[in-house]
């Protein structure tokens, strides 16, 4: 995707997202929220390690789309946990915030969450 399209429509899901869940939303911040919808347990509050945990889920599965995780199920606790499936490209953090923000565009197109 070219980076001002990549941009706009990342302005345009922010925008969206900010309607439903308030101000602010920043990359990390929808991260969080990823995780989240992705554990399935709805919201509630987590603690430090739990955040963090959260963040990972995200990124596996964001990752997932393009081949570098597999999920792998739900533990005991309900928690969903990935394998590695490919080696990630060393990437600059501008690299890794454009390849998110582009994995997040395309997962909220797939799940439709916003409609």
């Amino acid at each position: 995707m070219h980076e001002l399209d990549l941009q706009r429509e990342w302005r345009s899901l922010v925008e969206r997202l900010e309607k439903r869940f308030g101000e602010g939303l920043d990359l990390d911040a929808i991260l969080f929220l990823v995780g989240v919808q992705e554990l399935g347990q709805g919201y509630r509050t987590f603690k430090k390690q739990e955040k963090t945990d959260l963040m990972h889920i995200a990124i596996c599965r964001l990752l997932m789309q393009y081949g570098y995780y597999e999920y792998m199920g739900m533990d005991d606790d309900g928690w969903p946990h990935y394998q590695p499936l490919a080696k990630l490209p060393q990437l600059n953090p501008t690299q890794q915030s454009l390849l998110m923000k582009e994995a997040l565009l395309e997962y909220f197109k797939n799940a439709e969450l916003l409609n």
